[in-house]
């Protein structure tokens, strides 16, 4: 980079975050805890949502003089070392509770007469600052505290800052009530699919339509099988497991590519075209896929049930429809989970799930009904996708803009 990108306003200048801020301090490699016991401990992960929710921090133990050192206060800046480069977090207050930072995190400190944090905080936001704390070409992306000293800022007299900050906190401010108006209208999306669900197939107890009757899912559904791939060490394979799964979309997206020899304990599952897959941990019972035909003869996780279509009974994409609505999930609830840590289902007691079954020539009018819905549907998702995209353009530019002294 050279010493001075663009020109700047009269009374500005480019400093490096080295020169106004005291030496930047790694935390500390500790183990934490979810026992409530000691100070609360910031990992990356705490800080890359941009908002630390106080209550999912872990604790840690440490004596006194420790504390005392890495204890954090409001108007520290804390940078992520790896991982999630670029991510860092201002303490707008001081913690609820005592609270020290974690080895891969970097504490900054500015002096508050003399330079507003939040305005610091902004420009790390902004395109520049990314730009600069993200190394361009090492194999491993991780920054150094030399690193962070390097990042050259403009810099405007304190009174500037502090109007500056006041201007992008209100610009802001605007853009997060769109966002959460575009938020809003998603789940209205998600909420109008279900309803169109709920109206397509009744629940068990309800009376049916002529010509359809209950039956369990094992009664529509072919045995499945297992494979293990660790016996193939050096067969590529691609593998499904939970974190696959778009819950809003039941599609099966970015699933591992792994050799036999990495694949994990729960990889054990066969899918084949047009299987649907439904998960069986509680927190997931929502996650539900139809197989596309890039993952035929693919495995997943022992966590899904597997449901093989018997397609003179049923359509493939009539199951995937009747799993998605609250048929099942709402019979499933009421199935005594094992399990502490992760409480589930077993296949079993999806298979023994009621769906509601009409016959094929009706299945067939209603898949082609839902997948219109789904066009519709699908058009809304894809603009409010467009309106996100446009909003973090919209922040860059009101950033950009405060920098370059034009706001």
């Amino acid at each position: 980079m050279t010493p001075e990108p663009y020109k700047l306003p009269e009374g500005w200048q480019w400093v490096r975050l080295g020169e106004i801020s005291s030496n930047p301090q790694y935390g500390l490699s500790l183990s934490a805890s979810y026992e409530p016991i000691g100070p609360k401990f910031v990992r990356i992960t705490d800080i890359t949502s941009g908002q630390i929710e106080w209550e999912n921090v872990p604790h840690c133990q440490i004596d006194s003089s420790t504390l005392r050192k890495y204890l954090l206060s409001k108007g520290d800046l804390l940078f992520a070392r790896s991982g999630s480069v670029g991510a860092a977090i201002l303490l707008r207050e001081d913690p609820p509770q005592e609270a020290v930072f974690a080895s891969y995190l970097i504490r900054v400190r500015v002096n508050p007469l003399k330079i507003d944090p939040e305005f610091i905080a902004f420009f790390i936001r902004s395109s520049l600052g990314q730009t600069q704390l993200v190394p361009q070409g090492a194999a491993q992306k991780n920054i150094n505290a030399k690193h962070i000293q390097q990042v050259l800022i403009p810099l405007p007299p304190l009174s500037e800052q502090r109007r500056l900050v006041a201007r992008i906190e209100a610009l802001m401010g605007q853009v997060r009530e769109a966002r959460r108006l575009r938020q809003e209208a998603r789940q209205e999306t998600n909420r109008l699919w279900q309803a169109v669900l709920a109206h397509t197939f009744p629940r068990p107890g309800a009376e049916l339509p002529r010509g359809w009757r209950w039956v369990r899912l094992r009664e529509v559904c072919s045995p499945t099988e297992r494979r293990d791939p660790t016996k193939e060490p050096e067969q590529p394979f691609l593998y499904v497991d939970i974190s696959s799964v778009d819950n809003n979309s039941g599609e099966i997206q970015n699933p591992k590519e792994l050799l036999g020899k990495e694949a994990p304990s729960r990889a054990r599952k066969v899918i084949q075209k047009d299987d649907v897959i439904f998960s069986t941990t509680r927190p997931y019972l929502k996650n539900i896929a139809i197989v596309n035909a890039n993952l035929d003869n693919q495995i997943c996780s022992t966590g899904f049930c597997v449901l093989r279509a018997r397609q003179d009974l049923v359509i493939p994409q009539f199951l995937f429809y009747v799993c998605r609505s609250e048929v099942v999930v709402t019979q499933l609830l009421g199935v005594n989970m094992r399990g502490a840590s992760y409480p589930a289902v077993t296949d079993n007691d999806v298979l023994n799930s009621l769906i509601p079954l009409p016959p094929l020539s009706e299945q067939r009018r209603l898949v082609a009904d839902l997948e219109g819905v789904q066009v519709r549907l699908r058009a809304l998702r894809n603009s409010q996708d467009s309106m996100e995209a446009a909003l973090r353009r919209l922040e860059q530019t009101i950033l950009e803009k405060a920098f370059r002294g034009e706001l």
